[in-house]
């Protein structure tokens, strides 16, 4: 080799590196995982003078992730995603374990069974695949077909590819690592801005807050002035401590009180400002050192008091109403007793029996009073306990009716049941306890020309009963405080709750229902608009068609546990739900936040979708339609207030349930199994006879597909496909027709979901995509199976 051609050679060689450093530079220099990626695929593409690349990704357990390619048009993608042999073609490639290089890549795939890929893309000669490994893991492929010019990829082309799929991998192993710690740093700040306790972090050496969740927050602007901003207000407040230390921030600045580093542990500290605002938290104060022992920050935590203190304020009142209603029929007792053992003359027999009347009377309001108590006690500790049986509703309600009609109550009660309402499961002496108290409330908030009315329906797998009157109805501030212990309504609005002004009925009513597993709530169009009280009961489990196992909507594996996305703007609900769907066997990630609620739908892909409908700068309904256009799953409604109006204009957006607030756990998992279960597709009737084709034996009665007498195992999904064919064999499913039938799915028009799971069932099946012998393509149209063979029964 001569000098001209050794430079000639030596400077190829240095421009041939300068371009591999190029583009590994700019696929290391970004940690955003969907941007290495097209950056890996992109320079592959640039580095071996290809028209066309693309970039395979598998996940940890082989399975396709994601696919991207550079230098093919959208139109060109769309027509490629769309062909038969398409989801194929990229398992094989992003399986590959060794390089690939060959002149005809088509007559390549032709010869391992593959289908060709077909028009508008042509055939494609000159390729090129290098598998990209991380430390020993396979983690997909880059290819790259069409070098420029017409020629043939060389070994030249493969090395560097080699090297660049070898910095390739480093780089997406770092995007995912930072994608995972993104994801962990943002689970990680839902959960402390969702929690009910103020978080706040402190600069030790400015005094002034680095950061807060929410509900610090909030504890802080109850206490600023508008146009103050957090800092200033920092500045003019005084807190007490639990010594009765006090301590005003206008004398001793905040960042010498935090240089002391004290570590504080549940002390109860009111803080105050000038104009007499306060509020009062148990506090939590740890100093956070440097690796030189100096304190650099102070993470305070901070719980509001309010919601205790005001539960004492009601305790006391209502210790203060027990004994004014027990004194009261202690001084008839006492009177009467004294005024038969303190007259000088025998009484006649009527005046006797008359004392004796008073006695008794205010006796049995005594005993109603203490058993009451007795309730609330149990309802409190949790020991109420019921002994449900099979009961038809409409036994429940005549008896309650004739026990309210014994007692003296009016006889002006409508009653409308429908004759067909299934069986419930309750304890007839409570039920029947129940729809009395709240028979006798609808009573005493109504005038006496008016009637109650008492309906009953089915809805789900519970039947509701709804009591109505026309009398003072009830404010809607007040509607939430409808069913607290210790709370009375009655002294305010111009009647009882249920139990002669003793303020515990309606929530002995609350404990009994959601003993049962139910749930009750109270509706009024506002003062003078009368009130309905609603509750439920859970039909029998023979009229319920509850599922034994959780169903499987899209992307979930079968048997996997189903997501539940909740999005609230209240802590105290979103941990109510996430306990009561995780003790019923579902997963649940959580958020406050409208705009992360739809990052969480990109990146988790939930099955299922739980809204309030009323969010802090955001409607419910818009939210519910954002996340219905990224994934087709069924979105269930939350509230504490909804008109029919709302609700009817929520159901025609496209929300598959609505729960009013408050409700119970038996409830909510009951509410989103239903909406899962309709997500699957409603049940239709299976042929009697299986259904042979060749080999191929499907047995609709034993739910079972043979090939050759060797059974096939095949997941539900899988099982549903098949059958669906089988059953319509003969005629062409369109895409729309099975995913309607197999996934249950209205609104998507993604036929991919189908191709991914025939792939896998043509597998199990031992066919060939290119020559079938089972089911066969309709190309842009959909599937059919010919028509099956007369089984032979001798």
């Amino acid at each position: 080799m001569n000098a001209d051609d050794l430079s000639k050679e030596n400077e190829a060689l240095r421009e041939r590196l300068y371009r591999l450093g190029e583009a590994s530079l700019r696929i290391t220099e970004d940690l955003d995982l969907d941007t290495v990626l097209q950056g890996g695929v992109d320079g592959a593409r640039s580095l071996t003078g290809a028209s066309r690349g693309c970039l395979t990704i598998v996940d940890e357990s082989g399975e396709l992730e994601a696919f991207l390619t550079s230098g093919v048009t959208e139109e060109e993608y769309r027509t490629f995603a769309g062909l038969t042999g398409a989801i194929e073609l990229l398992h094989y490639l992003s399986g590959m374990a060794e390089p690939l290089r060959v002149a005809d890549f088509s007559s390549h795939t032709a010869s391992v069974g593959l289908a060709e890929v077909g028009p508008p893309l042509g055939p494609v000669r000159s390729f090129l695949g290098v598998p990209i490994r991380h430390r020993g893991t396979h983690v997909g492929t880059v290819s790259v077909a069409h070098k420029e010019g017409g020629l043939e990829f060389t070994q030249e082309d493969e090395d560097t590819l080699r090297m660049f799929a070898s910095q390739a991998a480093m780089a997406i192993s770092n995007a995912r690592r930072h994608q995972d710690e993104q994801r962990a740093r943002a689970d990680l700040e839902t959960l402390i801005n969702t929690s009910p306790v103020g978080v706040i972090v402190f600069d030790a050496a400015k005094g002034v807050p680095l950061s807060s969740n929410r509900e610090a927050t909030r504890l802080v602007d109850d206490l600023r002035n508008p146009g103050q901003s957090p800092e200033e207000m920092l500045e003019t407040i005084t807190y007490r401590r639990g010594d009765g230390r006090e301590i005003s921030l206008q004398e001793f600045a905040l960042a010498q009180a935090l240089s002391v580093a004290e570590t504080v542990r549940a002390e109860e500290i009111a803080v105050r400002v000038p104009d007499g605002r306060s509020v009062t938290v148990l506090v939590n104060a740890t100093p956070i050192r440097s690796e030189r022992g100096e304190v650099e920050s102070v993470v305070v935590t901070m719980q509001d008091m309010s919601a205790m203190e005001e539960t004492e304020r009601l305790r006391a009142e209502f210790l203060a109403m027990v004994s004014h209603e027990l004194r009261a029929p202690l001084t008839s007792i006492k009177g009467s007793a004294a005024a038969v053992l303190g007259t000088s003359s025998v009484l006649d027999t009527a005046e006797m029996q008359q004392f004796f009347r008073i006695v008794d009377d205010q006796a049995n309001h005594m005993l109603e009073l203490i058993s009451n108590l007795l309730y609330v006690a149990r309802i409190e500790t949790g020991r109420l306990s019921v002994t449900p049986e099979t009961t038809d509703p409409a036994t429940l309600v005549d008896r309650a009716r004739n026990t309210f009609l014994s007692g003296g109550g009016r006889d002006s009660i409508h009653i409308d049941l429908p004759p067909d309402l299934p069986r419930v499961m309750a304890d007839r002496r409570r039920i029947v306890q129940v729809l009395g108290n709240l028979l006798s409330n609808a009573e005493r908030q109504s005038p006496a020309t008016t009637s109650i009315r008492l309906s009953a329906g089915l809805e789900g797998v519970h039947v509701w009963f709804s009591l109505s009157d026309d009398g003072v109805g009830v404010s809607a501030d007040r509607l939430p405080l409808m069913f607290r212990k210790f709370s009375r309504l009655d002294s305010v609005e111009g009647g009882g709750d249920g139990t002669i002004g003793s303020g515990l009925g309606l929530s002995i009513c609350k404990g009994i229902v959601e003993a049962h597993g139910g749930r009750i709530w109270a509706e009024s169009d506002g003062p003078g608009l009368g009130a309905k009280f609603t509750f439920t009961l859970p039909i029998v489990e023979d009229h319920a068609t509850v599922p034994t196992s959780l169903p499987t909507p899209f992307g979930r594996v079968e048997g996997q546990q189903a997501l539940v996305l909740a999005v609230d703007d209240d802590p105290l609900t979103l941990r109510y739900v996430r306990h009561a769907l995780s003790d019923a066997g579902y997963s649940v990630i959580v958020t406050a936040d409208p705009e992360e609620a739809l990052d969480l739908m990109e990146q988790e892909r939930p099955d299922l979708a739980l809204v309030d409908l009323l969010l802090p700068g955001s409607d419910g309904i818009d939210l519910m339609q954002d996340i219905l256009d990224i994934a087709d799953i069924p979105v269930i409604l939350l509230s504490a207030y909804g008109r029919d109006q709302v609700i009817a204009r929520a159901f025609e957006m496209g929300a598959d349930d609505y729960i009013g607030k408050p409700f119970s756990p038996t409830e909510l998992v009951a509410r989103i199994r239903a909406a899962l279960r309709k997500q699957e597709g409603p049940p239709r009737d299976e042929p009697a006879e299986p259904y042979v084709l060749g080999d191929l034996t499907i047995d609709y009665a034993e739910r079972r597909v043979t090939v050759a007498g060797f059974p096939v195992q095949l997941t539900t999904t899988e099982y549903r496909l098949i059958s669906e064919l089988a059953t319509s064999a003969g005629r062409v499913l369109t895409h729309d027709q099975i995913l309607r039938r197999v996934w249950g799915r209205t609104r998507t028009r993604d036929a991919r979901v189908i191709r991914t799971h025939l792939m896998r069932l043509r597998r199990k099946l031992g066919e060939d995509a290119a020559s079938p012998k089972y089911i066969f393509a309709e190309p842009r149209v959909g599937y059919r199976m010919p028509e099956g063979e007369v089984p032979d029964l001798t």
